[in-house]
């Protein structure tokens, strides 16, 4: 009896050994896949800056202008400490991050949270789940991020490979707008006066102007690359108010990613990017060393009727000379221009856009909601506004321009939306009428209507947990027609089709292309047209809309969607931070 027990026992041992070397094992492969924690410190801080031979004082992270990259994997989590130095009230948006249960890590400036005031800090703490490729954050307050910005890094998770070919090198190229003017004055002076505020005075590669400005030869952005090779250029246009061609001499790239979502490879020799949109692009060096350096050449896609900055500017590519050629040859190789569509090539950018499609493959699905559960319709454009009685403004009886949804020109409250959502107090800070098509009808890409006048409030539309939505952002001729890059926090959308002239309700939907669309977290609705996207709603919390043209989202073309929480633990938002900074 005593040895059947043993054997009894020796079995139970035997299994429960088995089971923890199950559990070990299975341990270890999830710590090989689950990601790892990464700590980042900003210190928002002064720093001189000297460009277009002029020097002034610019709000940076870390006393770095562009800002400092962050590099994490997918899975990874970020705790990112911010802490302000200067007078400004700063907010920082992790750009096109889903941030999943996360939204109090959202950014936007008194929509997810109150803004870290002088001496103040915050972490911003999220995990990137789901996501891989180039995003990037910038301020969200004001226009702050004119010099507030830099690059997301997202790379695969451990031991997984790109859909493309592996890049012998991988280089950020962030685009952005100078202004020799202080950014802060200009705007709050155009506010004030009901003006349109001042144009840029140059646009930068990675914080440098380039040859084509005044006094700015040595302050050029280089790209040296070796012969034969093969390098992924992560394009990222931080720009405030325009959207840009891109292009290199002499050099065809190859589109791989959007918003960092992979897409289907395709060729282009000119990049159409607007604020907000990153690009990933694969960028083949010619196989011999050519006897010339090449433009790598940005300016404006402008479709309004305001003046603009017209200027172009230019990085240099340059081929890594061979030892012997090096000693031998030392002249000054001659640098090959780059030709880019017209200003307003609106053709161009209506064909570039429609070449954006996602893999859609079993390991990169095209997860476009097939029912539709509410479907919304948005006029997005310019019109007026009275002024206070105290301003004297520049638009006929005391008017100024501005900009709406729906009709609707948002006004930015004095708390976080997200605060008054959590704690049940929307009372008196928002309210849920948010039209869900605009007040009147009109032929939007017509003659516009007598009456541009818009109204004003704090509106959003509340959505239950998992609703999935249609909606068709419409452009409007008020005050001239213009391309829109709309920006949706918190989620990625499905681009099912854009056109040009008034959205039909019966004839456009045959053309929706459900299958492989473009999944974007930023889209431009055409200048006198429309888009379409859908999104499904599953991340609770409030989620900011908006023109990503500064100067638009300053007259208040923005909006809100309050996403309700769902049954499930993990479709709750969790409760704030402890340090949510108070207004």
């Amino acid at each position: 009896m005593v040895s059947v027990l043993l054997t009894s026992l020796d079995i139970f041992r035997a299994l429960l050994l088995t089971v923890s070397a199950v559990w070990l094992l299975s341990g270890l492969a999830l710590a090989k896949h689950a990601g790892i924690t990464r700590h980042y410190k900003f210190d928002i801080k002064m720093q001189s800056v000297t460009r277009l031979c002029q020097t002034k004082s610019i709000v940076t992270v870390n006393g770095q202008f562009p800002g400092p990259r962050i590099i994490a994997r997918e899975g990874d989590r970020l705790l990112i400490k911010v802490v302000n130095h200067v007078q400004y009230n700063v907010t920082l948006h992790w750009h096109g991050v889903r941030q999943l249960r996360s939204g109090w890590a959202d950014g936007p400036a008194y929509v997810t949270q109150c803004p870290i005031q002088t001496g103040q800090s915050y972490v911003y703490n999220f995990t990137i789940t789901g996501q891989r490729g180039t995003l990037f954050w910038h301020a969200h307050i004001s226009w702050l991020r004119a010099t507030l910005y830099g690059p997301i890094v997202i790379l695969p998770k451990r031991h997984a490979s790109y859909p493309f070919p592996q890049p012998y090198k991988e280089v950020p190229i962030v685009f952005g707008e100078w202004w020799k003017a202080d950014t802060e004055t200009i705007i709050n002076q155009a506010m004030a006066t009901g003006g349109a505020p001042n144009i840029s005075d140059a646009f930068t590669i990675n914080g440098l102007p380039g040859p084509s400005y005044n006094c700015s030869a040595k302050e050029t952005f280089k790209l040296k690359v070796k012969a034969g090779k093969t390098y992924l250029l992560r394009l990222i246009n931080a720009a405030l108010n325009d959207e840009l061609f891109f292009r290199i001499a002499n050099h065809t790239l190859t589109v791989v990613e959007a918003d960092a979502v992979y897409v289907k490879p395709f060729k282009t020799d000119t990049v159409l990017i607007t604020p907000g949109q990153t690009t990933n692009v694969l960028l083949r060096a010619k196989s011999k060393t050519p006897s010339a350096t090449f433009a790598m050449s940005a300016r404006p896609y402008a479709t309004g009727p305001a003046t603009f900055d017209n200027t172009t500017t230019i990085g240099i590519l340059e081929y890594e000379k061979s030892l012997s050629a090096s000693k031998s040859n030392n002249k000054k190789l001659p640098l090959l221009k780059a030709k880019l569509p017209q200003f307003n090539d609106s053709n161009y950018a209506m064909k570039f856009n429609r070449k954006i499609r996602s893999l859609a493959t079993a390991k990169f699905p095209a997860k476009v909601p097939k029912k539709v559960d509410r479907r919304f319709f948005f006029t997005v454009g310019l019109g007026i506004l009275p002024c206070s009685k105290s301003q004297t403004c520049q638009g006929p009886n005391n008017t100024r321009p501005a900009a709406a949804v729906n009709n609707v020109s948002f006004v930015q409250p004095n708390i976080a939306l997200l605060q008054a959502h959590f704690f049940n107090k929307s009372k008196g800070v928002y309210t849920t009428n948010f039209p869900t098509n605009p007040p009147f009808k009109f032929n939007y890409t017509g003659t516009p209507p007598k009456n541009i006048a818009l109204s004003s409030g704090t509106k959003v539309v509340a959505l239950p947990f998992n609703t999935s939505v249609e909606l068709v952002l419409q452009d409007t001729s008020i005050l001239g027609a213009e391309s829109h890059p709309l920006h949706l926090h918190g989620f990625n959308f499905f681009v099912l089709a854009q056109g040009i002239g008034n959205f039909n309700p019966k004839n456009d939907p045959t053309k929706f292309n459900l299958v492989d669309p473009a999944e974007r977290n930023t889209v431009g609705v055409p200048s006198g047209g429309w888009v379409a996207i859908r999104f499904l709603a599953d991340n609770p919390g409030v989620w900011f809309m908006h023109c990503h043209l500064e100067v638009h989202t300053s007259w208040g073309l923005k909006m809100a969607w309050v996403v309700n929480d769902g049954k499930g633990r993990k479709q709750k938002l969790p409760p704030p931070p402890t340090d949510l900074p108070k207004c």
